[in-house]
């Protein structure tokens, strides 16, 4: 059990480490990885899930998720920008062609799973 906890843990941490570079590094996704980080702390630390729950960045966006399984309209937005250009800089950056089509392959992915999440129309 003890082996179960501590990997959860690590992570959980190493989740919220990548998610939270994510927030100014291009191509690294920061929603899922807090969306990881919080499954991982509610499995392995209570004091870290509730700190990250109550975070003012990342609480209202993790609480839509975990009431609604939905995301806010604006937040979808931006993600759809901030993916799209972050993808967009990286495969100009990248001089080897199968890296920019590997790039594209993600991009489109990623965009395709934005595009399913359900969203929260705002008022």
């Amino acid at each position: 059990m003890a082996i179960k906890r501590g990997f959860y843990l690590f992570s959980g941490l190493s989740s919220l480490a990548l998610g939270l570079i994510g927030i100014v590094l291009p191509v690294l996704p920061t929603v899922p990885f807090i969306l990881l980080a919080a499954f991982c702390f509610a499995r392995s630390s209570e004091r870290l899930h509730t700190w990250l729950m109550q975070h003012p960045w990342f609480s209202e966006a993790l609480q839509n998720w975990q009431k609604q399984g939905a995301i806010r309209t604006g937040l979808k937005k931006k993600a759809y920008w901030v993916s799209s250009a972050s993808f967009a800089l990286s495969i100009y950056i990248v001089p080897l062609i199968w890296v920019k089509i590997l790039l594209f392959c993600f991009a489109v992915a990623l965009l395709l799973y934005l595009r399913s999440i359900p969203e929260i129309i705002e008022e």
